[in-house]
């Protein structure tokens, strides 16, 4: 049997865009004789529609959608994900349709997750029954998502059934290391319950989501003998022995590599950003370039992202501001071909300065002097915003956004936030990695102390631990919910891990209020990571 993985990139709501994108592999599926074509979890609505399953005309436009891809399809066999719906209840769907109609039942997700990014349990009823039916004289069964990583769940049911083959459809998010995650559960479950899994996963960017593909086909030792690439849309073709000849040209099975870290990061962060800046309809960005290691990244990015002619950088210069930054910001653009314009604010701090002199008389100047500069540069990029339909992208850093070492309504100020879950070493990483390619963050940027320069001879180490030290605290405390003193049990002090925690959880409000930005590590900030605002709790 050959099948046919259409691992797709889908935008939330586009139910003429979608169909357009099912129909065009529909198409190619067969133009390769395939038997069957396999698409991914909700590929008609997009994942995750999140409220918009509230409306029901929502529903009712993508079970319109669904018929009518149903009557396109013709003779193929096509597995397609959607929202069933019976009596009140809705449901994530995946059906087998051939010939125009629904082959046997509609299967329904079983095992709806309701951790992290996923809110399946606020929408979904559960289904209750599992799916076995046969293709081409071949016992398939159908799983979705969730229902694929448990022991004890479908594909077990499904294989004591008598199904060889199990089919998975996905839109399983990424994170940094979380394909070889995923496929050791494949594999595991492959070669456990001795079926043929077949994993077709989404690809693309949804608001901070980002979905990596990898679709693969594993049989039943375990062993992977065909995977897609990540991060592309690409149709997989791969062969399943029936033991039957036919007079079809062999496809030789193709097994992608997977990327390295820094590669696979700096790549999530491209497919991201371009696709939340397209799939909201603007076209192009434009970045305050501080001469530092994260604005530089972020507008490599994004001419990665959009292409070099769609990118303005803007340098911003105060009293503060050395040559060397200047220079640096310089080089930079001129590295990467993008438009650069500089605008000095050392005139408007002055008169801020003069306007709030009588107000602020006996009071010896602080942050409120340092934070009049980053809010005086937020005013001029949403400026340049409004004024020339440029979405603004922010370059703060996790760990920055974690200890709140940022400006609300300063450099927090914009669209998407695109490095705002990528810690500050991980930064440096994804930095080195870029240059490997062609080298345009400059050299001086990768190797000077790090600086907000807000104030004379400023480091970001005067305010906070060196980053080597900072971050792993950060990880144990966010991603992992360690309390400090089993952090400080890892051999960190006391008094560095009760100042970083007193940090993270008094910054919350500022989080609260920054764009989105893409997901990369296992536990970002947002929907991942849920805390009160109003919390007196200390631990």
């Amino acid at each position: 049997m050959r099948l046919a993985i259409c691992q797709i990139n889908t935008t939330v709501g586009d139910f003429a865009g979608n169909s357009a994108r099912i129909k065009e592999f529909i198409a190619k599926a067969k133009a390769v004789k395939a038997d069957l074509a396999i698409f991914p979890e909700l590929a008609i609505t997009g994942y995750p529609p999140e409220d918009l399953l509230l409306k029901q005309k929502f529903v009712k436009d993508n079970l319109k959608t669904f018929k009518e891809i149903s009557s396109f399809a013709g003779k193929i066999s096509v597995i397609l994900g959607f929202v069933d719906k019976v009596g009140k209840d809705i449901f994530n769907a995946a059906a087998l349709i051939r010939n125009g109609a629904v082959v046997k039942s509609i299967y329904h997700k079983m095992n709806l997750p309701n951790y992290g990014v996923f809110d399946e349990k606020r929408y979904f009823k559960q289904g209750e029954k599992h799916f076995v039916t046969t293709v081409k004289g071949l016992k398939i069964g159908l799983n979705i998502c969730e229902d694929i990583w448990l022991k004890e769940g479908p594909v077990k049911t499904e294989a004591l059934a008598g199904a060889q083959v199990i089919i998975a459809i996905n839109a399983s998010p990424f994170h940094a290391g979380k394909v070889i995650e995923r496929e050791k559960i494949i594999q595991k479950q492959a070669k456990d319950n001795g079926v043929y899994i077949v994993y077709a996963n989404m690809v693309g960017g949804q608001d901070e989501l980002v979905f990596d593909g990898y679709s693969m086909v594993v049989d039943q030792t375990g062993r992977i003998i065909a995977r897609a690439d990540g991060f592309i849309e690409e149709l997989l073709v791969v062969d399943i022995p029936l033991g039957l000849k036919e007079e079809k040209p062999e496809i030789p099975a193709k097994k992608s590599r997977i990327l390295p870290l820094a590669e696979e990061v700096y790549t999530a962060l491209v497919t991201g950003t371009r696709d939340y800046i397209l799939k909201t309809g603007f076209k192009k960005v434009v970045i305050g370039l501080s001469g530092g290691i994260d604005s530089a990244i972020v507008a490599a990015i994004a001419v990665d992202a959009l292409g070099k002619e769609n990118v303005t950088g803007v340098f911003m210069p105060t009293r503060f501001s050395s040559k060397a930054s200047k220079d640096d910001a310089a080089e930079l653009a001129k590295n990467l071909g993008i438009n650069f314009k500089t605008i000095p604010i050392e005139e408007i701090f002055k008169l801020y300065l003069q306007l709030l002199t009588p107000f602020f008389d006996g009071k010896t100047p602080d942050t409120t002097e340092e934070n009049l500069q980053a809010r005086i540069r937020g005013n001029i990029m949403m400026a340049l915003s409004n004024k020339f339909n440029w979405i603004v992208l922010t370059t703060g850093n996790k760990s920055e956004m974690s200890t709140g070492y940022a400006t609300l309504y300063g450099d927090m100020a914009g669209g998407f936030a695109v490095i705002k879950d990528v810690p500050k070493i991980l930064v440096y990483e994804i930095s080195k990695y870029r240059n490997s390619v062609s080298p345009v963050i400059p050299e001086n940027i990768l190797t000077k102390a790090p600086t907000a320069e807000l104030r004379n001879n400023q480091k970001d180490s005067d305010s906070l631990p060196e980053y080597p030290e900072l971050d792993p605290i950060l990880k144990l405390y966010i991603e992992e919910d360690f309390d400090c003193s089993r952090i400080i049990e890892k051999g960190f002090k006391k008094e560095t891990v009760a100042k970083v925690a007193r940090l993270v959880d008094l910054s919350e409000y500022k989080r609260r209020q920054s764009p989105p930005g893409v997901k990369i590590t296992p536990k970002a900030f947002g929907r991942d990571r849920r805390m009160p605002l109003a919390n007196k709790y200390r631990g």
